[in-house]
């Protein structure tokens, strides 16, 4: 649907392909009314996607859409279930947001805007539908880094002070409110395949799934495997964003199911990390008493998600295909994650890593496990460092850098001859791949808390701005 408007952001050509499979998978709900609206993020890299000149959008023309929220209707709350931390939950549902609107980009993927602090839907519970300006803030950040280090992840279109003041247990209270629109494939999540097993629906989710595929999996032609297809696809999506990842140094903190894409994608960033050092059992929920969601558990509970999802799938495609699908999981996930540590080593590796570059990976992991040096300083070490010299005499890699005790003769030793490998020629492409994978600025807990003080006490936002800048243009 268009309508007639001079706001761009409101003309643009939304369409309806959730909102036509009916209101059995959503609630229609209205907006909260904020006392005041203050631009505070627009994501001007965002617009061309959508067919957008940002120098034709106007601040207030965020504002009237996203922040009054004028002009868009009808507003749908989804409804889900989820296993969380292990546990069952018929409860859960859209409790703060909503899927506002559905564009096509002018790559023909389809694309929704959700909200996040949008106000109290019927699955609120006893909550307030409101987001906090710091945990706004920390979602843009973690969006923007995800999306230029690789991840398949949503992003942040703009972030919006609502003037609101909100108490939270986890925050020095009162604290300021926003409301967030997050640009993604998808709403749809393992979650809303749980709750209509639950309902025991089995209509419905071959409808949601045959939307899935039609939308989504485009690759795959109707026909009676098509649903296998697509979980074997799925299987697949979610090994390659766990080993994103995990190579980006990132800690989700709650993968629940219902914090888990139907299409692979990275999304909702509450109490995420990015590690400090390597440690496979580090914690970024302070919540997460067991270790459940740690770091190093990312992919196996990727996979357990994805084996979660056998209960409802169960109904429409053989327990045995589905087993067999999954138990490709780990391959693809040992491809990816080499792939992509020998790549933030400096490497292009397109078939299976051989054993000389799994060597190197192995080496580099055991040495950040062991001396726990920073492990986005040590990468953004060697980009900055690397020189032809490397190539010609091992003692030259890093030798710059002061480390602790360790095998480092070892680690140059298999770089020195991986380098050897590669023509002289494809040096340049070695020095660009390590300046793409490894930039110099790290989201690490005390820069985003840096960030955070200086908003919060003198209601500076440079900092934040300077912190966007650098993560968009990788320095």
């Amino acid at each position: 649907m268009t309508l007639s408007s001079p706001n761009p952001l409101l003309n643009l050509n939304y369409e309806t392909a959730l909102e036509n499979l009916g209101n059995d998978y959503y609630d229609e709900v209205q907006a909260a009314e904020f006392p005041e609206q203050i631009l505070r993020f627009r994501n001007d890299s965002i617009l061309p996607l959508l067919g957008l000149n940002p120098e034709s959008v106007k601040d207030e023309d965020f504002i009237e859409a996203f922040g009054k929220f004028k002009g868009i209707r009808p507003f749908l709350a989804l409804r889900y279930h989820g296993y969380q931390f292990g546990e069952y939950n018929p409860y859960l549902g859209d409790g703060r947001g909503f899927l506002y609107g559905q564009v096509r980009g002018i790559d023909g993927n389809l694309y929704d805007f959700g909200t996040k602090g949008s106000g109290r839907t019927p699955y609120s519970r006893n909550a307030d539908g409101r987001l906090t300006l710091k945990g706004g803030v920390r979602e843009v950040l973690a969006a923007e880094a995800l999306y230029y280090l690789g991840v398949k992840t949503s992003r942040c279109l703009s972030l919006i002070e609502t003037g609101e003041s909100l108490w939270r247990g986890d925050e020095p209270s009162p604290t300021r409110s926003s409301v967030l629109i997050r640009l993604s494939w998808s709403h749809i999540r393992f979650g809303t395949l749980e709750r209509l097993n639950y309902i025991k629906r089995t209509d419905l989710l071959k409808k949601v799934l045959d939307h899935v595929i039609r939308c989504y999996y485009t690759d795959i032609e109707p026909n009676d495997q098509a649903y296998l297809q697509f979980y074997a696809q799925l299987v697949q999506r979610v090994a390659h964003l766990a080993a994103q990842w995990m190579a980006a140094g990132f800690c989700h903190g709650v993968l629940n199911t219902d914090n888990m894409s139907i299409t692979g994608e990275s999304f909702d960033y509450g109490p995420y990390s990015f590690i400090p050092t390597y440690n496979p059992q580090f914690i970024s929920a302070y919540f997460d008493y067991g270790g459940r969601y740690s770091y190093g558990n990312q992919p196996f509970i990727c996979r357990l998600n994805l084996e979660m999802l056998h209960l409802p799938l169960s109904s429409i495609i053989s327990v045995l295909d589905l087993e067999a699908a999954l138990t490709k999981f780990d391959s693809y996930y040992d491809y990816y994650y080499y792939k992509l540590m020998l790549k933030k080593l400096g490497f292009e590796i397109e078939k299976i890593p051989s054993s000389p570059a799994r060597k190197l990976v192995d080496k580099t992991l055991q040495l950040l496990l062991e001396t726990q040096i920073g492990y986005h300083q040590f990468f953004a070490d060697l980009s900055e460092q690397f020189n032809l010299g490397w190539r010609e005499d091992p003692a030259t890699v890093l030798e710059n850098s002061s480390f602790p005790k360790g095998d480092w003769g070892s680690f140059r030793e298999l770089y020195h001859a991986l380098l050897n490998e590669l023509p002289i020629e494809e040096m340049e492409n070695v020095a660009k791949r390590l300046h793409q994978s490894n930039p110099k600025t790290a989201l690490l807990r005390p820069v985003i808390e840096s960030v955070w003080e200086a908003i919060a006490t003198e209601d500076n936002w440079q900092l934040f701005y300077n912190l966007i800048e650098k993560i968009q243009t990788l320095q």
